[in-house]
C-alpha cells in the first residue's frame, strides 16, 4: 500500500536590522507605526516576507551611543538587509561635522558587517530636520536647516563612496513639518502617517535590491 506524505513548503523569510535613534525606534509612536516595522508591512505588501525587524535605536543618541550601543547588544549573525538612520542628536548638540563623518564612517562599516559584507544590503535614511516643527519655535531655523543640510551632505557622500543605497526623506520632513497629521503629540517627531512615507520609499529600494 502506497503511501503519501504531504509537501511542507518552506517560505524563506528576509531579515531587517534597524539601527538608529528617536526616528527608527518611533518616539510616542506605536511599534507598528515607526517606520522599520511599516517597511515590513509594505514588503509584505510586494510579495517579500521578512520577520519583524530587529531594532537597535533609542531616543537622543548620537552616533558613538550607537556605536556602544551595538556592542553592548553583542550582535552576531548575519541580516538580509540593515537601515541606518542617526546623526540629527550630534547636530542638536552641536557637534562638528567632521567628528560626524568619522563616527559615522565607522557605524557604516559595522552594517556593512551585519549585511554579510554587502554593501548593496545597506540602507541609510537622511536625517530630517527637525527645525521646522513646532518644538524649534524661537529657534536659529535657518541655521538649524544649514546644519542639517551639512550632516546630509557628508552622510550622503559616506554612503555611496561606500556602495551603499541613500534615501533622502528630508525634504518630506520639511514639507510636512507644521502639519499636525504628520507630527507626533510633542510637535518635534514624525507621526505614522510620516513614517509611512520613509518606509514606502526603502521598502521600494530594498524590494529592487533583494525581491526575485
Amino acid at each position: 500500500m502506497l503511501s503519501f506524505h504531504p509537501i511542507i513548503k518552506t517560505i524563506f523569510m528576509y531579515t531587517y536590522l534597524a539601527l538608529g535613534d528617536s526616528y527608527t525606534i518611533g518616539e510616542q509612536v506605536p511599534a507598528e507605526g515607526n517606520f522599520p516595522h511599516q517597511t515590513v508591512q509594505q514588503l509584505a505588501a510586494m510579495g517579500m516576507a521578512v520577520t519583524p525587524p530587529v531594532i537597535v535605536a533609542t531616543t537622543g543618541w548620537t552616533t558613538d551611543e550607537l556605536a556602544t550601543a551595538i556592542r553592548e547588544h553583542n550582535i552576531t549573525g548575519t541580516y538580509s538587509f540593515v537601515s541606518l538612520l542617526i546623526g540629527v542628536n550630534n547636530q542638536y548638540r552641536g557637534r562638528s561635522v567632521d567628528n560626524y563623518r568619522m563616527e559615522f564612517t565607522t557605524l557604516l562599516l559595522q552594517a556593512i558587517q551585519f549585511a554579510g559584507g554587502k554593501p548593496d544590503r545597506v540602507f541609510v535614511l537622511s536625517i530630517p530636520d527637525w527645525g521646522v516643527t513646532p518644538f524649534a519655535e524661537g529657534r536659529d531655523r535657518a541655521q538649524i536647516a544649514t546644519e542639517i543640510d551639512a550632516y546630509n551632505a557628508a552622510c550622503r557622500d559616506i554612503t555611496l563612496a561606500h556602495g551603499c543605497h541613500f534615501t533622502s526623506i528630508t525634504e518630506s520632513t520639511r514639507a510636512n513639518g507644521t502639519n499636525p497629521q504628520y507630527l507626533a503629540p510633542d510637535g518635534l517627531h514624525p507621526s505614522a502617517d510620516e513614517y509611512a512615507i520613509w518606509a514606502g520609499r526603502l521598502a521600494t529600494k530594498v524590494k529592487a535590491t533583494l525581491g526575485h
